[in-house]
């Protein structure tokens, strides 16, 4: 019970913290009870799939699309605005967490195995990277930085660009990217370091043309 508790406590503190960033980078109004709810059922998934089944790369994955229906269907974020917000802050947060996570591996301290839910490296690393996505979201807003050009109305008909369609495109090598971080960790620690360096080149893309769109309308 204790280590499901722990599981789900650490679970929720990072997804909250992703949707954190994701509101504070384009400027949309924070619902905490909603950020919370979400984040609930999220942590209750992750640790089925992982504890009780052991699908990792299916829990990655669900949590990719999880995040995109509840910007979509919860918040109330255009359809296709909802998938280009997900690309960019699951890249965002997965760039972070990577980074951490090969910074700390080349430590002592930090030996993970994603075979165990209740050893203390991965919560430590799950602080981090919930702690730094809070602190990134409150700077972006406190410096009044951030994305206009997403719609506030869920509906209605949207005048789609070439460089949205890129943005709405490049989803697709954002969950590749997703299911290959495992696979790297477990068979090619040696070159873990492609992982954060394809994060970071997928999340320049996204911010790069998300700045664009911006400063275009």
């Amino acid at each position: 019970m204790l280590d499901f508790l722990l599981y789900l406590a650490f679970s929720v503190l990072e997804t909250y913290a992703l949707f954190f960033m994701a509101f504070k980078l384009f400027k949309i109004d924070l619902y905490p009870k909603e950020m919370l709810f979400s984040s609930l059922i999220m942590g209750f998934f992750s640790y089925v799939l992982r504890n009780d089944y052991g699908l990792i790369q299916v829990d990655l994955f669900l949590q990719f699309i999880l995040i995109f229906c509840f910007m979509w269907m919860l918040f109330k974020i255009h359809f296709f605005y909802a998938a280009i917000m997900t690309g960019i802050t699951y890249q965002a947060y997965s760039l972070i967490q990577t980074l951490y996570y090969f910074l700390l591996s080349k430590t002592t301290l930090f030996s993970v195995d994603f075979n165990f839910v209740t050893q203390f490296p991965v919560y430590l690393l799950q602080a981090l990277s919930a702690t730094t996505a809070i602190i990134i979201g409150t700077y972006i807003s406190k410096k009044r930085k951030g994305f206009d050009f997403v719609p506030d109305k869920p509906t209605g008909r949207i005048n789609i660009t070439t460089r949205e369609k890129v943005l709405f495109f490049l989803n697709l090598p954002s969950i590749l990217i997703v299911l290959s971080t495992m696979y790297f960790s477990e068979h090619l620690m040696q070159y873990y370091f492609i992982i954060p360096l394809s994060y970071a080149l997928v999340l320049y893309s996204f911010l790069y043309l998300s700045y664009k769109k911006d400063r275009s309308d």
